[in-house]
């Protein structure tokens, strides 16, 4: 059986921030947490701009902190820089596959078509830091390039301790069904991720030969879900925990940032509710903390503490 220990809960850029992860760990104290993608380049020069650049993790439990990028000596900088700032492992990306990660910065999903950088850099980042190492990649590039057992062996080679695989490749994108393949002879413990959802998905991963599961999109809107997987727990009082997500954001981004960034998850906690669409479109027409809450009020019922 996987242990609870082995469920991670996925880096999702512009979503698994301070304040997300600090609703997470309300439901589930001990969970394995993985930050949003940190630029390399933006973590080591300390762009002003971006708040996750000055994050410390040292109240955040067993947390990783993901970074990208396909500088050698500036993913070095980097891991340094987030083990000193409390990470208890360092993850590296080599699996987005947006265009300005995998194309123009030669980064992320990229370092699967250049499997030399690749190792490289996991030498690199495994050399800097005393905690562990981790990748998480998918399968390959497109269909024509499932290599993804080639990155493994390389990984293990380097150093890393864990690789998290997603059952899809660069091109696909997040379009269609993941496929996880057998993982049993693999040299390092490897992490099955994408589209695990429930219980039954991850009895199967553990079939397949996967040492834990991470969940992503499962998260969306219900920051509970590894505690309703593990212990059957499902919150009653949902408006409260949207507040309170609303207030963290605002206390971390300021309202001016952080009213339109809350939008999406405002829409994503409303799934599956009734009058969830009409609630969506007003919420997107909002800029107002004040108007945001009470709209919040309005749909599930809840009141905002003053």
């Amino acid at each position: 059986m996987i242990e609870k220990q082995n469920f991670f809960v996925a880096p999702l850029a512009g979503i698994t921030d301070r304040p997300f992860r600090t609703v997470v760990r309300e439901f589930s104290p001990d969970a394995s947490l993985v930050t949003e993608m940190i630029s390399c380049h933006s973590l080591v020069e300390m762009h002003k701009n971006c708040p996750r650049n000055f994050d410390h993790y040292e109240t955040e439990g067993n947390i990783g902190t993901q970074i990208f990028g396909a500088n050698v000596q500036m993913m070095a900088d980097a891991a340094r820089i987030l083990a000193d700032n409390g990470a208890k492992w360092i993850d590296i990306n080599m699996g987005c596959p947006v265009p300005k990660v995998a194309t123009r910065a030669n980064a992320g999903a990229y370092l699967m078509r250049n499997h030399k950088l690749a190792g490289e850099i996991m030498r690199a980042v495994v050399g800097a830091v005393d905690i562990p190492v981790t990748v998480k990649t998918r399968l390959g590039w497109d269909n024509e390039h499932i290599d993804w057992r080639e990155l493994v062996d390389i990984a293990a080679d380097s150093g890393v301790r864990m690789v998290a695989l997603h059952g899809r490749t660069r091109a696909a994108g997040y379009d269609g069904v993941a496929i996880h393949p057998d993982v049993h002879d693999c040299p390092i413990p490897i992490i099955a991720n994408g589209d695990i959802k429930d219980a039954a998905d991850i009895s199967q991963m553990e079939k397949l030969g996967y040492s834990g599961v991470m969940l992503g999109r499962a998260m969306l809107g219900a920051p509970w879900k590894l505690a309703e997987i593990n212990d059957g727990v499902i919150p009653q009082d949902v408006g409260a925990i949207v507040l309170r997500h609303l207030d963290l954001v605002i206390d971390y981004y300021g309202a001016r940032a952080g009213v339109p960034l809350f939008r999406k998850h405002a829409a994503w906690y409303s799934a599956g509710c009734q009058g969830a669409v009409a609630f969506r479109v007003a919420v997107n027409q909002i800029t107002d903390v004040a108007e945001l809450k009470d709209k919040i009020c309005e749909f599930w019922g809840c009141v905002a503490k003053i």
